[in-house]
């Protein structure tokens, strides 16, 4: 890539390409600036630094999932909006191993851009999860549930830690089966009794 085509949005997109390729070991500066074709000083044009890409890094993934997630929801709703995310959460972890990790820790307060990414897609599976008629409080609950099965499944199985001879994809449909279950059970509780406060949710 010549160098006056160099941009910040350049070097984030080939930093994450390249964290992606040697999933498990450190991101190498000077990696980067090979595969960019540059110096080493000529990144910080355009970065300040590890950890201002690192951080870049982070944005960039939480944002690449969000678009999955809303893809993947676009004309369906409930259960069939729920399996789709789920499928599409787990093809994301799988195709970028690299940088999966880095959207795992809440946006720090100052980090505007990744607030918004990780906002959107809270509301994107709150969206999903309307017709099960929960309160605003369960379903920040149900969306960390939700988000500690998959992300329990998909780590475990990008660590390689499923080597029983059984069908793993059926291992996952099975998982998300029994948390529709418990959804639908929940909702019906809710029509019954007509619902309940279970506490203060914040970000998930």
């Amino acid at each position: 890539m010549p160098k006056r085509n160099l941009t910040r949005a350049a070097v984030v997109q080939a930093a994450a390409d390249l964290l992606d390729e040697c999933t498990g070991a450190e991101l190498k500066l000077a990696d980067l600036a090979a595969r960019l074709g540059v110096r080493v000083p000529s990144l910080y044009n355009h970065i300040e630094g590890a950890d201002d890409l690192r951080a870049a890094i982070a944005r960039f993934g939480t944002e690449e999932l969000g678009r999955k997630l809303a893809h993947a929801a676009i004309g369906r709703s409930g259960e069939d909006a729920l399996w789709a995310i789920a499928d599409a959460y787990r093809a994301f972890a799988k195709a970028r191993p690299g940088i999966y990790p880095l959207t795992l820790r809440a946006p720090s307060p100052d980090d505007v851009a990744r607030i918004a990414a990780s906002d959107a897609i809270i509301e994107v599976i709150k969206r999903v999860l309307e017709p099960f008629g929960l309160t605003d409080d369960e379903t920040i609950h149900v969306i960390r549930g939700l988000r500690s099965l998959l992300h329990g499944f998909v780590s475990l199985e990008l660590a390689g830690g499923f080597g029983l001879p059984f069908d793993v994809d059926v291992s996952f449909r099975r998982l998300i089966s029994a948390f529709l279950t418990g959804l639908r059970k929940n909702a019906n509780e809710a029509t019954t009794i007509g619902g309940g406060e279970l506490g203060n949710g914040t970000r998930g």
